[in-house]
């Protein structure tokens, strides 16, 4: 055997060693599924399971992770989007291959697509001209997402030639003139220019939503002040013996909210070293043990500010706005311009949307409010329906009741069992620190705790 194949083995051995370990069981909690994950601690490990678990539309109920010197072990709760366990073997199954192989990737359905991403100054109708834009210059809608938050907007839109149905070519002056025109759209009322990227992309690998944090960050959308009265809670304080930075975060509860924190303090260049996540009614608590990729924990009072606004707008991006509009009907040249552009036509503002064209059907939500942020009279609605066609548009609820039904009452019962473990003395924000460790040392994922 030559040394060269002799490498090649050894880096195939260190590779399996190093793959993670999954144990998925229905058998601890009667409510919920446990997932189980033992791994070696690598860069945006972490962020890659809670990705997959949010992906496949499974909410994170309680969670516990630890990492002991260089190997990760982390306990997912997550039930269905009704509350209930995991039964369906075949799913299952997928979750353990995905998270093991690590080859999970949301993106694949993309090759051969070209990829918008924009950042700009949000208005009422913005979205409806740039869909309008696209369908002049004969460019398909395939998928898209685009988020609004303290008057920014941030989008990724995935199109293809409307002609040849393949992707447009990234050095063509057709790739020129779509990024001019959606440049001057975004132009701010006070001539200032805002990025704008066009890339095309071949089986890549950028996840949506994680993409859009990452915009809206580099936007500065944070810097804005939030409402005291709804905004997350939020406090930073070092644990100075120990070397950490104990994040502590306190909101409504929801689908996807753990995905939101870590993407953003994965993006921020925190790294976590242990955490406790857990949910009272419809409150959830999050508390992280953190330190910067440089190995220490926050150290100036700038960056703690910046850290705690950072970690509200991760919240507050996501937060539902308005009233959820759904669209269903059969995909064709020019619907999305001319659906938005009814919706402009009233006065109505896209707070957040969410585009899928597949098999020639479009399913398109749209969360839409009046220009002012309000809610819509009703009867607004029933006339856009009537427009764009009853049968087509549907007025939904952000999520299942039986789903918040039965999160709501199995969390009542969680409530009176985890009384005594809550930390009391008035404080506004329910310290975990003692409860995560505890925790943890139970289930054998450290040696010691403090």
């Amino acid at each position: 055997m030559e040394l060269s194949d002799c490498s090649n083995e050894y880096e195939k051995l260190v590779v399996r060693m190093n793959m993670p370990r999954v144990v998925i069981d229905n058998g601890v909690c009667p409510n919920s599924t446990v997932v189980k994950i033992d791994s070696a601690r690598s860069p945006g490990i972490l962020l890659e399971s809670v990705q997959l678990l949010t992906d496949m539309n499974l909410w994170i109920r309680k969670a516990y992770i630890s990492s002991d010197g260089k190997w990760n072990m982390d306990v997912f709760h997550v039930s269905d989007l009704n509350g209930n366990k995991l039964t369906d073997e075949n799913l299952i199954r997928y979750i353990e291959k995905s998270i093991e192989t690590s080859h999970y990737c949301k993106s694949e359905g993309y090759t051969g697509l070209t990829a918008l991403e924009l950042t700009g100054t949000d208005r009422v109708g913005l979205l409806s001209e740039v869909f309008a834009v696209l369908a002049d210059l004969q460019c398909d809608i395939v998928e898209a997402k685009a988020w609004t938050h303290n008057g920014r907007i941030a989008s990724m839109i995935y199109v293809r030639d409307g002609n040849s149905g393949t992707a447009i070519d990234e050095d063509s002056d057709r790739v020129q003139r779509i990024e001019g025109q959606l440049r001057n759209l975004l132009k701010a009322d006070d001539g200032y220019q805002n990025d704008t990227r066009t890339c095309v992309t071949y089986g890549g690998n950028t996840h949506m939503e994680r993409r859009l944090h990452q915009r809206m960050f580099m936007d500065r959308d944070y810097e804005k002040k939030f409402d005291s009265e709804t905004s997350p809670v939020v406090s930073v304080q070092n644990l100075v013996k120990r070397g950490y930075s104990v994040v502590n975060l306190q909101c409504k509860d929801r689908m996807k909210l753990l995905f939101d924190v870590v993407c953003t303090l994965t993006d921020m260049a925190y790294i976590v070293f242990h955490a406790a996540i857990r949910t009272v009614g419809e409150t959830a608590f999050l508390e992280f043990y953190v330190r910067h990729s440089d190995g220490n924990p926050v150290n100036s009072e700038p960056e703690r500010q910046r850290l705690i606004q950072c970690l509200q707008a991760a919240v507050e991006r996501r937060t539902v706005k308005g009233v959820r509009l759904e669209l269903c009907t059969t995909d064709r040249p020019g619907l999305l311009a001319e659906v938005t552009r009814v919706l402009r036509e009233n006065g109505l503002n896209i707070a957040r949307a969410k585009i899928s064209t597949k098999e020639g059907i479009a399913r398109n939500v749209f969360y839409v409010t009046d220009a002012n942020g309000n809610l819509i009279d009703p009867e607004i609605i029933k006339s856009i329906r009537e427009k764009i066609g009853i049968d087509d548009l549907s007025v939904k609820e952000p999520f299942p009741l039986s789903c918040r039904e039965a999160v709501v009452k199995e969390q009542q019962k969680e409530e009176q069992q985890d009384h005594q473990a809550r930390i009391g003395g008035g404080a506004v924000l329910v310290s975990l620190g003692s409860l995560v460790m505890r925790n943890l040392y139970q289930l054998g994922l450290i040696k010691s705790y403090f």
